[in-house]
């Protein structure tokens, strides 16, 4: 089991983010619309697991067999949605820097959900703060249980997919995912 630590924000996390996307993109550029940095790792100022999220975006769901292929020839393995539908995740072919790399559509849910967090505590930073002192005490209080960690941070994060204009049955199904029924 790995220990949750949450650390203050590093400035090389975005150039970490770069040199990964060099070499998914060329892997999927011919179908994908965009590889995204999203995450905590993507929030300038705010306190993360130093763990590069990130998403490739493709345009629909039939591109996502496709995708896979392209991303398993740079080493990437697959490992099927974990629960999260709309989103597909990947084991990454080495251990450094550690990095969670996901493909969605365009139109998922779970996609938009990242895409927003990540824009709107860019654009908070107050909010961001405050989610990272969560984060701090979370991580303290269950340095364990991934699960538990998680569902602390799920009532913030419902908060500003709310504030973004998510609809009541996004934010139940959001919320499900997290480990915490609404």
């Amino acid at each position: 089991m790995n220990t949750i630590v949450v650390v203050e924000y590093d400035p090389n996390w975005s150039a970490a983010f770069e040199q990964l996307r060099l070499v998914v993109w060329p892997a999927v550029s011919v179908l994908a619309t965009s590889v995204e940095h999203v995450g905590s790792t993507s929030v300038p100022g705010l306190a993360a697991k130093p763990i590069i999220d990130i998403s490739v975006v493709v345009p629909t769901a039939a591109d996502v067999p496709a995708a896979i292929d392209r991303l398993a020839a740079v080493g990437y393995v697959h490992q099927g949605n974990l629960g999260v539908e709309g989103r597909e995740a990947f084991q990454a072919p080495d251990s450094t820097p550690r990095r969670h790399l996901y493909l969605c559509p365009s139109d998922s849910l779970a996609l938009r959900n990242h895409l927003v967090v990540r824009d709107y505590l860019r654009a908070h930073p107050e909010v961001a703060r405050q989610y990272g002192e969560l984060k701090k005490r979370l991580a303290a209080q269950y340095p364990e249980d991934a699960d538990k960690y998680s569902e602390g941070k799920t009532e913030a994060i419902l908060r500003i997919l709310e504030a973004a204009g998510f609809r009541a049955d996004e934010l139940e199904m959001i919320a499900r995912v997290n480990g915490r029924a609404v």
